[in-house]
């Protein structure tokens, strides 16, 4: 239940675990990041919790709920472009620019160990879980997922699950290079069109399968959790269950943990999912 840490979504926990380890000179010179919400929300809590000063760039069409979040915990957000990949050219030109600590929304190591202890958690309450099912858009919470896993019981299998409709990550996985993909997905913790060298390299050697759902199953997925289980989750926190019951019959039997990576839906995408 990501859903229900402070900035309702599992990357606060690596936000945290690098901005806590900057050191002196990158804190003066403040940070900066690309989000479409979430990653964003996860550095604008960090920093203000160390005192750094800190930028977001988002989708001009970024969910309003996660704007508003980020600026309430005093980050300056920048809307440019119409998806991540616009915004994440922009952040990297300014710091480029500026001289801001750039935070990479997959590409570093210290975020990568830090949502991973989610995992370990699951364990720690759940011994028996022999499966894991955890969402991807970049692949950070993916390839923390894994290393933590595999750190506690080689055995436990970690599977993937990407839209369809926004699947760089999982071509990158298959193929072995890096790939790019158009991205039209609804579900936004999910959006990407491009893939992260570091979650590729780890999931590559420990992730043990990776399914893609379409969006409309990530809607049902949603759809049940909140009808059916009270648990207030965005698409990308319900891919999860999506890509569960997917495989619903190469699971039978298991004990599975599904992670649900986040809550930030808006009242219009609710509004719109349960109408």
């Amino acid at each position: 239940h990501e859903n229900l840490n402070p900035t309702g979504a599992f990357k606060v926990r690596g936000g945290v675990n690098l901005i806590s380890r900057l050191s002196e000179d990158e804190r003066r010179r403040g940070v900066i990041a690309a989000s479409t919400g979430n990653h964003g929300q996860s550095v604008a809590y960090a920093a203000k919790l160390f005192g750094v000063s800190a930028i977001i760039c988002a989708p001009a069409a970024a969910n309003p709920v996660k704007v508003e979040s980020m600026q309430d915990l005093g980050a300056e957000v920048i809307l440019v472009g119409e998806r991540y990949d616009d915004s994440r050219r922009e952040a990297e030109r300014l710091a480029k620019e500026h001289g801001y600590r750039y935070i990479h929304s997959g590409d570093e190591p210290l975020l990568v160990s830090g949502v991973g202890t989610h995992t370990l958690e699951i364990l720690r309450e759940q011994p028996g879980v022999d499966t894991i099912l955890v969402p991807i858009g970049g692949g950070s919470g993916a390839a923390g997922a894994a290393t933590a896993a595999k750190a506690v019981n080689p055995k436990i299998q970690v599977i993937g699950v990407q839209s369809d409709q926004a699947p760089a990550a999982y071509l990158s996985w298959k193929s072995g290079e890096l790939q790019e993909s158009p991205n039209h997905t609804r579900a936004e913790g999910l959006s990407t069109a491009t893939s992260f060298a570091l979650p590729q390299r780890i999931m590559r050697r420990l992730l043990d399968d990776f399914v893609l759902v379409s969006d409309d199953e990530v809607d049902a997925a949603t759809a049940v959790m909140i009808e059916k289980t009270r648990t207030l989750v965005e698409a990308a926190g319900a891919a999860a269950l999506a890509g569960a019951l997917k495989l619903r019959d190469h699971l039978r039997g298991r004990s599975v943990a599904l992670i649900c990576s986040g809550g930030n839906i808006s009242p219009a995408q609710l509004k719109a999912l349960l109408s």
